[in-house]
């Protein structure tokens, strides 16, 4: 499966002038029909819909289209009716015309200063009656699933480009942690000679047979609690662990936004003790390169569904 990415934007739209009967084009061959989808990231799936009121009905279908395909994210969906100036003007009807003039004829009756309307009224309001008249629900449907499908597209695009980085910066922690497993080893054996050595500097400063024995116990116990606190190998072995958990998720897909959050926390757990435990400028070094790379991950993570 491909790993889809929370962010994207489609849009499309329909002309009835391509498609309506003859009959129909008189009425509503200047409307235009307009459906766009945008996307990002959410924790969770949130769905709003921006709808004029002759589509408000339609809504019930097109959350149900929207919740089928998408898991995660912020989506607005955003449908309208635009007329369309280049077209065949609409020819309005008696009755509104009948009608527009016995409503004129009352609002001046009451307010003798208002305006009449004007031919550019009429036919605003005309657009307005054919577009309300019509049933826009299975161009709307067939032109959302259309959006949807190219909203996957988008989303499934940017999805590749964020595992190709993710995969990216798991070999370089890859990298890194085979450069820290050397160090330790080498760490502890630095530290017990240094212990050693203050033992044999005790030994030829005491007077007494008493105080080398405890200064070599002493010597012994700070290596072994030194070695100890030191030992990052447990680290190390689960965030390599972790980094095979990233790779086996990203290459199966689907919806492992936030199994990978998860796997990101724990990275980040694992390379902060790698930190703590450091005795040495080079572990330390190793520690914050590892961050800078998860700190880069989980931002892009924060985008995957």
């Amino acid at each position: 499966m491909s790993v889809y990415s929370m962010t994207g934007y489609a849009s499309a739209q329909h002309s009835n002038a391509n498609t309506s009967s003859e009959e129909e084009q008189k009425t509503v061959s200047n409307i235009r029909l307009g459906v766009e989808i945008r996307s990002v990231n959410s924790r969770f799936l949130d769905l709003s819909f921006r709808l004029p009121d002759e589509l408000r009905a339609c809504e019930p279908a097109l959350r149900e289209r929207l919740t089928a395909r998408l898991k995660r994210g912020k989506v607005e969906l955003r449908a309208a009716l635009e007329s369309n100036t280049s077209g065949n003007l609409p020819d309005p009807s008696i009755r509104l015309l009948q009608r527009l003039n016995t409503i004129q004829d009352n609002v001046k009756a009451w307010l003798p200063a208002a305006t009449t309307l004007s031919v550019a009224d009429v036919i605003r309001l005309s657009s307005n009656e054919s577009s309300a008249a019509k049933d826009w629900q299975p161009e709307l449907l067939a032109l959302a699933d259309t959006t949807l499908k190219a909203l996957m597209s988008a989303r499934e695009r940017e999805g590749t480009r964020l595992a190709a980085m993710l995969q990216d910066r798991i070999q370089q922690l890859r990298m890194l942690a085979a450069q820290a497993q050397p160090l330790i080893p080498q760490l502890v054996a630095q530290q017990r000679q240094r212990f050693m050595d203050r033992w044999q500097e005790a030994m030829g400063l005491a007077d007494g047979s008493h105080v080398p024995e405890a200064a070599q116990d002493r010597a012994l116990t700070e290596a072994t609690a030194f070695a100890i606190r030191i030992d990052v190998a447990e680290e190390l072995t689960r965030l390599n662990s972790h980094l095979d958990e990233l790779e086996r998720l990203i290459t199966k897909g689907g919806e492992i936004g936030k199994r990978l959050d998860f796997l990101i926390q724990e990275l980040h757990r694992e390379a902060n003790t790698l930190g703590s435990k450091s005795a040495a400028l080079e572990l330390t070094h190793i520690s914050v390169d590892m961050k800078v790379l998860i700190e880069q991950m989980r931002e892009q993570v924060q985008n995957i569904e």
